[in-house]
C-alpha cells in the first residue's frame, strides 16, 4: 500500500470534482449509468442547497476507442464524452465500469498505459463489478484488498495471485483504491464516495430519492443468504426456502430440513454444502441475522424480542451471530442506522 499521502479534494479549493469513468465495448449499461446518476443527482441537490453549491460534480464518461460510441452488455449503445486518448486535465476520480471486453484481459496496451499514468495522479482510483480485471491487468492490484463480483472472484484472484481478492463485501477500500461487487455495487460506492465528500445527509437524500439504501441490510455482504437458495438447481431446496423462511422462529436442526427435502441428513447436509456453498447451520444462522437486521432497522422491538422472533436462544447469542457475521453488535448496529436516517 502506498505510503504517499492523498491528494487533496479539490472541493477545499473551490473546483468541482471531476470523475470519469471508463466504458470499454460490453460494459453494463449499469455499471456506468448507476454511478453516474449518483452523482448527479447529489449535484442537483446541492445546487439547491442555502447557499447552494454549483457544480459539485463533474462527470464524464470515457471510451476506449477513438469514436464516442459504447455498445453495451445489453444491446443499448452510449454516447460517452470522450476518448481516453483526448482526457486533458486535472481527475478527482477515475472509476472503470466492468464488462465483458474488460473480463476477457484483452485491453489495448495504450489504455493500460494511460490507466497506470493517471493512477497517482487522482484522489480516488475504482473499479465498478469487473472493471477490477483491467486495474489488474494494469498492474495496480499487487498487494491490494479488492473485490469484484462474486462468480468472478476465483477468476481474479488466479490471474492476479499478489491480490487479495475478499468475495463478500459491497466494495472494499484499499487507502485511495477502491473496488464494488456486481453491477448495483458501483451505486452502493458511489453513495459512500457522496457521504464521504459532503455528509451523510445529502447522501440519505440521494439515496431516498433513488429508493435505495444508504447502506443496504447486510452491510458488507455481498448477496443475501437467501440468494444463495435461488441459485441452487434443486427444486426441494427452493421449496425450502419458503417455509425456512416462515420458520425461523422454530428450531431447525439438520434432520427437520433433510426431511422437509426429502433426503438423508448426511445426504442432504453434503448436497447442501455443495449447492449453497456452506453449512446448514451457519446457512441459518446468517438467515437470522438477516431478519434480526431487518426489525432493527424497521422497527423499535427490544433486543430480546427481536432474539426469540428470529430464533436465536435469546439476546446474547443474537449478539454473539451478530458479530460474527456483521462485524459489530446488534445496539450499534441500529444506532448506526438510524444515525445515518436522522
Amino acid at each position: 500500500m502506498s505510503s504517499k499521502p492523498p491528494r487533496p479534494d479539490p472541493a477545499s479549493e473551490g473546483q468541482s470534482r471531476r470523475i470519469l469513468i471508463v466504458a470499454a465495448p460490453g460494459s453494463q449499461i449499469l455499471d456506468v449509468v448507476g454511478p453516474l446518476q449518483i452523482f448527479m443527482r447529489a449535484a442537483e441537490l446541492l445546487a439547491q442547497r442555502d447557499p447552494p453549491v454549483p457544480r459539485a460534480y463533474r462527470v464524464e464518461v470515457v471510451t476506449t476507442s477513438t469514436g464516442k460510441s459504447i455498445p453495451t452488455s445489453c444491446g443499448i449503445t452510449l454516447t460517452g464524452n470522450r476518448g481516453f486518448r483526448s482526457v486533458r486535465g486535472p481527475t478527482d476520480t477515475l472509476l472503470i465500469a466492468g464488462g465483458s471486453e474488460i473480463e476477457a484481459g484483452s485491453c489495448q496496451p495504450a489504455l493500460l498505459l494511460w490507466v497506470r499514468t493517471m493512477a497517482p495522479k487522482v484522489r480516488r482510483l475504482g473499479s465498478i463489478c469487473t472493471g477490477a480485471f483491467l486495474l489488474g491487468q494494469a498492474g495496480l492490484l499487487d498487494g491490494r484488498n479488492v473485490t469484484t463480483h462474486w462468480k468472478y472472484c476465483t477468476e481474479l484472484a488466479r490471474r492476479y495471485p499478489h491480490t487479495r481478492v475478499d468475495p463478500d463485501p459491497i466494495f472494499v477500500r484499499d487507502g485511495n483504491l477502491y473496488t464494488s461487487a456486481g453491477v448495483t455495487a458501483g451505486m452502493d460506492m458511489a453513495l459512500a464516495f457522496v457521504e464521504e465528500d459532503f455528509d451523510s445527509s445529502l447522501a440519505l437524500d440521494v439515496a431516498r430519492e433513488m429508493v435505495l439504501y444508504l447502506r443496504r441490510p447486510g452491510g458488507q455482504s455481498q448477496f443475501s443468504a437467501a440468494l444463495s437458495f435461488q441459485k441452487s438447481s434443486r427444486q426441494a431446496f427452493r421449496e425450502l426456502e419458503h417455509w425456512v423462511l416462515n420458520h425461523l422462529d422454530s428450531d431447525l436442526p439438520v434432520e427437520l430440513l433433510s426431511r422437509r427435502a426429502a433426503m438423508s441428513p448426511r445426504n442432504f447436509s453434503r448436497v447442501f454444502s455443495r449447492e449453497v456453498g456452506t453449512t446448514p447451520a451457519r446457512f441459518i444462522e446468517h438467515l437470522r441475522v438477516e431478519a434480526a437486521r431487518r426489525l432493527l432497522e424497521q422497527t423499535s422491538s427490544g433486543l430480546e424480542q427481536i432474539a426469540k422472533q428470529c430464533g436465536f436462544g435469546g439476546a446474547d447469542v443474537m449478539r454473539r451471530a451478530f458479530e460474527r457475521i456483521v462485524g459489530t453488535h446488534p445496539s450499534a448496529y441500529r444506532g448506526h442506522f438510524r444515525a445515518a436516517d436522522s
